[in-house]
């Protein structure tokens, strides 16, 4: 049994960069949600974080923070040429994996050929919330994950061992929708990482933890992945319970070294079909946004968002 909650400590600093720093200016006035924040260096780009879909999702889940859900145009959807470009600059600045995300993947038109772009170039993760994953879905990731050069993982969003915690976050109806799709998964010999966000405090306790694995081995996993994630309070979420509070909220004072070198933010950019974001969770705050491409976003951030304090303090890890 595999469990992520999500946090972590630290990790080895990269050890080289193909990108020159600069100082982020600051937010223009009146714009800042927070002010000057610590400052967080760039190192070497480890991982491209792609938008595929954009804001499109075929849900629009009460804690979700960005504005996605089935009529979101917030951000677009990529085109194939931008998502093979934006993979293509990836490779040349030695990033070391990639990870799809939206919005919903899987709603992308040509997402199994964006997903063999990928794997024809780096291991890949896939973020989806499995509503769209039929039988013949399911036997197609089966096959990728079995065959592709590089290593393919998916990661599945499912809030909740029963359908009144997930669904009260998610949508009537989701959880069983679910389910169903994870034992395809587990018939087609695919062992996803199962991601569950802490909406209620119930879901933050060691016994949650051990029911949510035993849940997933009834459901064929023998050896289940599983990743508990904090809340982001902003978007859908700072209005279903609420937002930052301002002791909450990061001052200019320096981070710790292990804290800094294991922030999304010090290895990773996220590409969209507007350009390039500090993260995958801020690409609806117009100040994070870096530049056109991932050469213009190698250089050093502050961490003026209120979101940066769930990373900081709570020790939220994107990556799987």
């Amino acid at each position: 049994m595999f469990f992520s909650s999500g946090r972590s400590t630290g990790r080895e600093p990269p050890s080289s960069s193909t990108f020159s720093r600069r100082r982020r200016s600051s937010c223009a006035k009146g714009r800042c949600e927070v002010g000057e924040g610590p400052k967080v260096s760039f190192g070497a780009l480890d991982t491209v974080w792609v938008q595929v879909t954009g804001t499109l999702c075929n849900i629009a889940c009460r804690h979700c923070f960005v504005s996605a859900g089935p009529k979101s145009t917030s951000i677009a959807v990529m085109s194939r040429g931008e998502v093979e470009a934006a993979l293509d600059e990836a490779v040349e600045l030695g990033a070391r994996d990639a990870y799809y995300t939206g919005g919903e993947p899987f709603m992308h038109p040509e997402i199994r050929a964006l997903v063999d772009l990928a794997l024809e170039r780096m291991p890949l993760t896939v973020l989806t919330n499995a509503l769209l994953i039929d039988d013949d879905l399911a036997g197609w990731i089966g096959d990728r994950f079995a065959r592709s050069r590089y290593s393919f993982d998916i990661r599945v969003s499912l809030d909740g061992a029963t359908a009144d915690l997930n669904d009260r976050v998610r949508g009537r109806g989701v959880y069983d929708r679910v389910v169903e799709a994870l034992r395809r998964l587990a018939r087609a010999g695919v062992t996803p990482v199962v991601t569950v966000v802490e909406h209620e405090d119930s879901l933050k306790s060691a016994r949650a933890r051990t029911e949510f694995a035993e849940f997933l081995r009834a459901l064929g996993f023998q050896r289940p992945r599983i990743k508990f994630l904090p809340l982001l309070r902003i978007g859908r979420e700072e209005r279903r319970t609420r937002g930052y509070l301002e002791r909450e909220r990061l001052g200019p004072e320096p981070i710790a070294p292990e804290i800094e070198e294991s922030l999304i933010c010090s290895t990773s950019r996220t590409v969209t079909a507007r350009g390039v974001w500090t993260c995958p969770i801020l690409v609806e705050v117009p100040e994070a946004r870096l530049g056109d491409s991932l050469r213009q976003a190698g250089h050093e951030i502050s961490l003026n968002w209120r979101a940066c304090h769930t990373c900081v303090a709570e020790g939220l890890r994107c990556a799987t």
